[in-house]
């Protein structure tokens, strides 16, 4: 009998001890996969996380990271690197999340350059150059998420800085999947719709009127809720999707059509 085994999957999901990260690395490590979270200052909350997957039969590292700050990816990828050989004794890791972000709302008349500046280092800058420092640490054959929001599709007042941060990240995403092509690198970028989460203060989930809102004009006549999106990203990182390439896969119940 050949005894040859396939390594468990390893995948690393920037901002992931908390909303739409927190839910994709439990429903990744529900499908079979070990986790490198990130989290910019709740380190408790990282490590309650932590403590979830490990509950759940796999192992998973919490990393401090900036993702506005590129000047600290190269430190950030050294400490991914020693994370990779510490606990799981191998170089590579298989996957990517690039899931990390805020949420500005201003007008296009009252947003200032800093906060477009904070947008841009968050959303876009860092996902280009952290996924250039860790692309050297992740095995050929691998995949990449990105995230973007139905905000890159439909327009409401008040995001058109986010919103373009968004379609920015949705080119990339096919320029990413051109260029990793040869190492079978696959890379899809997925557009969430509104979200119960704690995401810009939480006003879809806790703003009665504007949840409302969202539920009339989104088809499945409800709003999003994290399942929605984890469980779907972490879909896309199975052997069931190795297929799925450069693609925009809008997780909205039909919002806005």
């Amino acid at each position: 009998m050949n005894s040859t085994t396939i390594p468990t999957p390893i995948a690393l999901v920037t901002g992931g001890s908390r909303g739409l990260g927190k839910n994709t690395a439990l429903h990744l490590a529900r499908n079979g996969s070990d986790v490198i979270l990130t989290y910019r200052s709740q380190a408790s909350e990282a490590q309650a996380v932590v403590a979830e997957i490990t509950a759940l039969g796999r192992r998973a590292v919490a990393l401090p990271l900036d993702v506005g700050d590129s000047s600290s990816f190269a430190d950030f990828a050294a400490q991914v690197k020693a994370a990779l050989a510490s606990t799981w004794q191998r170089e590579r890791m298989d996957h990517l999340v690039n899931n990390a972000g805020i949420g500005i709302h201003a007008s296009i008349m009252e947003t200032t350059e800093a906060q477009f500046d904070t947008l841009v280092n968050i959303h876009l800058k860092g996902v280009f150059f952290l996924t250039q420092k860790l692309l050297p640490l992740m095995n050929d054959g691998g995949r990449i998420v990105n995230i973007s929001s139905g905000l890159a599709r439909f327009a409401l007042p008040g995001y058109a800085a986010y919103g373009a941060m968004k379609g920015a990240i949705e080119t990339l995403t096919r320029y990413m999947a051109k260029e990793l092509g040869p190492r079978g690198i696959a890379v899809n970028v997925v557009a969430p719709g509104a979200i119960e989460t704690d995401f810009g203060g939480g006003a879809v989930r806790d703003n009665a009127q504007l949840n409302a809102f969202v539920a009339a004009n989104t088809a499945l006549g409800r709003t999003g809720v994290p399942d929605d999106i984890g469980a779907m990203i972490a879909s896309l990182l199975t052997p069931a999707n190795r297929w799925v390439n450069a693609q925009r896969i809008e997780a909205s119940g039909g919002m806005f059509l």
